[in-house]
């Protein structure tokens, strides 16, 4: 682990999930700071420079479709992983044409955003289940 923390920015309505994640995320080793909507998270996004922000789709005030239109293109948007309860494929191609790294439908595995986190965070990190390469 590097001598400095890398920030998440955790940007959901639901408290208890947010909180969870925030436990979990720091268990390994990350900073982790919260908002409870696409305002607070706009907010976030440009006084605290988190190095990744996890962002849910559907919140009062503003949802994390606009956070999303709001940094696409820029330079010094963040990595942004979405996560939602909702299950339509359009809306998953829409955050992908917007920049997500990383899709989640709730409920998600632990390990599979832990996975998304690493990857952003890391890239040249190859995923949990690839196999290493053959000695032939």
């Amino acid at each position: 682990m590097s001598a400095e923390k890398k920030t998440i920015l955790i940007v959901d309505d639901d408290r208890e999930l947010s909180d969870g994640l925030k436990l979990m995320l720091e268990r390994q080793g990350y900073r982790v700071i919260q908002a409870s909507d696409g305002v607070q998270g706009k907010t976030s996004i440009y006084n605290q420079r988190p190095d990744l922000v996890i962002l849910d789709m559907m919140m009062p005030r503003m949802g994390g479709y606009p956070v999303l239109e709001h940094f696409k293109g820029k330079p010094d948007a963040p990595p942004i992983i979405m996560i939602t309860a909702n299950e339509g494929s359009r809306h998953k191609a829409y955050a992908e044409y917007l920049g997500v790294i990383d899709y989640l439908r709730k409920p998600f595995a632990t390990e599979r955003l832990m996975e998304a986190v690493h990857r952003a965070l890391d890239p040249k990190t190859p995923p949990v289940d690839s196999a290493p390469p053959s000695a032939g």
